[in-house]
């Protein structure tokens, strides 16, 4: 196999792909609402003061004299400063103040032009590889974890694998398949591409983001040389009707992350996260696999169970991670701080025994476990998993890493970030 010509095509079609699948995030509005930190990276050293500057922008032009108001709070914390200012030629200057501890600063900055609101915001980093994670180890934490991973490793796989003829090409092998999960008889389901040609490849799973849907499996990646196995988490076929998967999400599974929160042996996440580790063990049984390189990409909730995949089972070789959610969830809990999934906004009580229960799920946890080099990227502007719970988890992990930070980022990824990621990932090939 010729590695470096598929990791370089792969890198092209990746960035095709994620340019047509974040189009609807980077496409342009009439109005564009920019706030412009005095620092060109965003970042500042803790008591050091922020300034911005906001221009509202239409077709490029500046307009002047419309009125805007503006927020200041520290992310996803309560407001601390609100007011109002007009757009000048030259912008307005905003005094956001500063932050007397690692963490980040946010301004948010809307405009109501021609019936409509346009917002724009800037959000600024005070020493954030110093933030202090909230969510506690416990002390049974790695004994607790071992020994579930250890009882399910004794369920049969039971594997079921369906040729889907449809799907298939003349350069890939594409199954429907089904695993036994954890507890007996649930299952986990997924589709798996396999390159035809006789030989060893390398496998990645890939984890998938919040919500329910169906998945095709990735078979362009199979078809430059590698196995593929995209995978759902809820237990349920992942090639039903779409209006299956909408019902299911407006129904039975709205709020699943939340299901069983206060009790860590019945919490939704346990048999996900066990499934995810099934899901390596499938792919290691696989004849094609090479032995030596299991890679697991995710982001959100994806790019949480990439973490945990690793830090629970040593077959991973490497992972590479966007804005991960379930980090510090419950952050500030007495507030509206914290990571997707908010759960301290989500109306449910936020107990002493439901913070200790959620310890053993959060992913900073998970992140002080990893010992495999890892690619990390994420935004400043996120508010679904927010920067501040994105980075106690990720400057826990001591195994080696690139973190690519693309400041101006809410929940999305450029193509630059994803053929960085390949780039990084194609250097951790064993050969």
């Amino acid at each position: 196999m010729k590695i470096q010509s598929f990791v370089l095509s792969l890198i092209c079609l990746m960035c095709m792909v994620e340019t047509k699948a974040q189009s609807s995030h980077l496409a342009r509005r009439l109005i564009e609402v920019k706030v412009v930190p005095n620092h060109a990276d965003w970042n500042y050293k803790v008591g050091e003061s922020v300034k911005v500057n906001v221009w509202i922008l239409r077709n490029d032009v500046p307009l002047e004299d419309l009125a805007f108001e503006y927020e200041i709070s520290e992310d996803m914390m309560p407001v601390r400063e609100k007011g109002l200012g007009r757009s000048a030629k030259d912008g307005k200057m905003i005094e956001m103040g500063t932050l007397w501890k690692p963490g980040f600063l946010r301004c948010i900055v809307k405009v109501k032009y021609d019936g409509r609101i346009y917002t724009g915001m800037v959000t600024a980093a005070f020493d954030k590889e110093n933030i202090v994670p909230e969510t506690k180890f416990p002390d049974d934490f790695q004994v607790y974890w071992n020994d579930i991973v250890g009882e399910a490793s004794k369920l049969p796989m039971d594997t079921k694998m369906e040729l889907w003829p449809e799907r298939c090409t003349d350069k890939v092998n594409v199954y429907r398949v089904n695993i036994q999960n954890y507890p007996e008889k649930a299952r986990l389901y997924g589709i798996l591409c396999v390159p035809v040609a006789k030989g060893k490849y390398p496998a990645v799973l890939r984890v998938p983001g919040a919500g329910v849907r169906s998945y095709k499996g990735d078979v362009d990646n199979a078809a430059r040389g590698m196995i593929t196995f995209e995978i759902g988490i809820h237990g349920i076929p992942v090639n039903l009707p779409d209006e299956v998967y909408k019902s299911l999400y407006s129904g039975p599974l709205r709020e699943y992350m939340v299901f069983n929160s206060d009790d860590r042996d019945l919490y939704y996440y346990k048999r996900v996260y066990l499934g995810c580790v099934r899901a390596v063990d499938f792919l290691c049984s696989l004849s094609q696999y090479d032995g030596q390189n299991m890679f697991v990409i995710g982001g959100s909730q994806g790019g949480a169970l990439s973490i945990v995949t690793a830090a629970l089972n040593r077959k991973v070789s490497a992972i590479v991670t966007f804005f991960p959610g379930l980090c510090e969830m419950t952050r500030n809990s007495n507030v509206e701080g914290g990571g997707w999934p908010h759960i301290s906004k989500s109306g449910i009580d936020i107990t002493s025994r439901k913070i200790k229960n959620l310890a053993y799920f959060d992913v900073v946890n998970f992140a002080r476990m990893i010992k495999v080099p890892g690619f990390y990227s994420f935004g400043y502007n996120d508010m679904t998993c927010p920067p501040t719970s994105v980075c106690a988890a990720i400057y826990e992990i001591e195994a080696p890493k690139e973190v690519m930070i693309v400041e101006e980022n809410g929940h999305f990824a450029y193509p630059e970030q994803w053929q960085n990621a390949w780039r990084w990932l194609f250097k951790q090939i064993k050969r």
